[in-house]
């Protein structure tokens, strides 16, 4: 069994290690990192998997930050990294982190979410690539692999342009 909790400070080093071994130390090259610097997470939809046993291992972990689309400075939810320890994966704990992220993102009163990812796997979730056709991320990004889900319905209605970090 797995226990799904939000991420805490005291976890940080156990997630950089996760996601180490399952992206790779040069995962903050890529572009959708560019939209994470000098920006908090939305830090009560970051959550954590934890086995509940006595070992408490680290299982998986998702997070979600903020960005602007376009010129209007539409808000979105920018999901991403969504990961599984290597000895777990294919047990579906992704899949329970992205739909636990999702519900409370709509709890939360979010309205959209972009990712960059293959729309095989995220498509199950509701992300479609037709969805954001409009968007655009800094380069270098597939624009085949920009997926946008509508947490409320119509909300990516209108929705395009440069994805931008987030300014309060």
């Amino acid at each position: 069994m797995i226990g799904i909790s939000v991420e805490t400070p005291d976890d940080y080093w156990q997630i950089e290690a996760l996601l180490d071994t399952a992206f790779a130390p040069g995962r903050t090259g890529l572009s959708s990192y560019r939209l994470r610097d000098g920006v908090e997470p939305v830090r009560e939809l970051c959550l954590i998997a934890r086995d509940e046993d006595e070992t408490g291992s680290l299982a998986g972990i998702i997070r979600f930050w903020p960005v602007l689309i376009g010129e209007k400075k539409k808000p979105a939810l920018l999901l991403g990294p969504v990961a599984a320890h290597p000895t777990r994966q294919g047990e579906g704990i992704g899949a329970v982190l992205i739909l636990e992220g999702l519900e409370r993102a709509a709890a939360a009163g979010w309205e959209r979410c972009i990712l960059i990812g293959d729309e095989p796997y995220y498509s199950r979730f509701g992300f479609r690539r037709a969805l954001a056709g409009g968007i655009s991320f800094p380069p270098p990004t597939n624009p085949n692999r920009i997926l946008a889900k509508e947490i409320s319905d119509g909300a990516m209605n209108g929705v395009s342009g440069d994805v931008e970090r987030w300014q309060l």
